[in-house]
């Protein structure tokens, strides 16, 4: 094995005790204390390896390693280090971490690449405290929205008033940083945080596509009542609504979606929040995710007509809030098959799956071919403290994305 595995251990482990939360848990929530400094931490690893490293008005930590030819459009790498509150300590870092790797062994082996080399460690992947993700990746491409700044966490902290406070001043007039032709190719490597590679007994595999997200938030609102004096047949109870919205969701991607659909209702804030008094106000999100887009659209049609029937029935009033809508997006096969004729010589048989999560790839791939590359989780558990990947199987992921890495820079 060409990279330091020791090093990247040692760097993986070094990074899971900033917000450590538990054992094994990690919570480092976008633009927060935490954040900050794994940023720093990072930053330093990043100038270790030889790069020179900035910080952006998004909060995205980049570093670049000069190519010999500066012509040639760059190579990126990266992922995130920004987690779930409730997260493990590898879902992004992994990749992050990585890249790192990846330019301190070609530092290691004396190579200067044709090509200059970035690596990124992108801002507020996750999503969880302002309610929509990939902001920085979103910021790097142009795809920021109207009022990202003003978006407001669970406490009313604006993400304006949070960046500020991680050190950076935001300016959405930046935006977009790179264009189509900037990027020769965008790589990255994430634990797979499913169960196909541990089915397959497969420490690695080479990501074919990545499946499309629909974030939704829907309001519910009826009339407060007392719970003791109010008819049951007079109530208009917006979290009865939620309720049945959710569970004919459920029944509905479970019955008509394709083998690859998922349908999560994961946040929901009720009002007021009290036992005895009937629920007025709820909002809740819902994620849809599909690869096959046809099938995607027919669902999200059908879980509208829910939304309405459901309202209608229980006297209620709603709104509708698109916060994400990605298409699925393929990988380059072109990067695919550099991945596959590495991955050959290394003698890992990873087999080609695809992602139902998605990634900050996803967004790179409106300006650049990009390819990704999954590694082995135990029971595909992720999004959890018990997120758990073996440092030998990290190690082979980091190991074929090193040497498609270096294939692509020196091209």
């Amino acid at each position: 094995m060409e990279i330091n595995g020791s090093r990247f251990a040692d760097h993986i482990n070094t990074l899971a005790e900033i917000g450590k939360i538990g054992e094994t848990g990690v919570c480092r929530l976008a633009h927060s204390k935490e954040d900050r400094q794994a940023v720093d931490v990072v930053k330093g690893w990043m100038e270790e390896a030889g790069l020179e490293t900035r910080i952006d008005c998004f909060g995205n930590l980049i570093g670049r390693l000069e190519g010999k030819d500066q012509d040639k459009p760059i190579l990126m790498l990266g992922s995130h280090i920004d987690s779930q509150p409730y997260g493990g300590r590898f879902d992004g870092t992994a990749g992050a971490l990585g890249g790192i790797e990846v330019v301190h062994t070609l530092k290691d082996q004396g190579i200067d690449p044709n090509r200059t080399i970035e690596v990124v460690c992108f801002s507020d992947e996750e999503g969880s405290r302002f309610n929509k993700g990939v902001f920085g990746v979103r910021g790097l491409i142009g795809q920021l929205e109207e009022g990202e700044l003003k978006r407001k966490d669970k406490n009313g902290v604006t993400r304006l008033e949070a960046l500020r406070e991680f050190g950076v001043e935001p300016d959405v007039s930046q935006s977009p940083v790179y264009q189509p032709g900037d990027i020769e190719a965008f790589l990255e490597l994430h634990i797979e945080q499913g169960p196909v590679l541990e089915a397959d007994n497969k420490p690695v595999g080479i990501v074919s596509a990545i499946s499309g997200p629909i974030w939704l938030t829907v309001t519910l609102e009826g009339f407060a009542g007392h719970a003791g004096s109010v008819p049951m047949n007079l109530r208009q109870d917006a979290f009865l609504g939620a309720a049945t919205i959710t569970k004919e969701f459920n029944e509905l991607v479970r019955n008509e979606g394709t083998p690859n659909t998922v349908g999560t209702v994961g946040s929901i804030q009720n009002f007021p929040n009290s036992r005895n008094i009937i629920s007025e106000k709820v909002e809740f999100t819902i994620d849809l995710r599909d690869i096959d887009i046809e099938a995607r659209t027919n669902l999200e049609k059908k879980l509208y007509q829910i939304i309405e029937k459901t309202a209608s029935e229980l006297n209620l009033e709603y709104s509708v809030s698109e916060d994400t809508k990605s298409e699925p997006r393929y990988c380059a096969d072109w990067i695919k098959d550099i991945m596959k004729q590495e991955d050959e010589k290394l003698g890992f048989q990873s087999p080609v799956l695809m992602s139902g999560p998605f990634h900050d790839a996803l967004f790179m791939s409106y300006i650049s071919d990009y390819g990704m590359i999954f590694v082995r989780c135990e029971k595909g558990i992720s999004h959890n403290p018990l997120e758990y990947a073996e440092m030998d199987d990290l190690q082979k992921g980091v190991e074929l994305l090193y040497h498609t890495a270096a294939k692509i820079a020196q091209s």
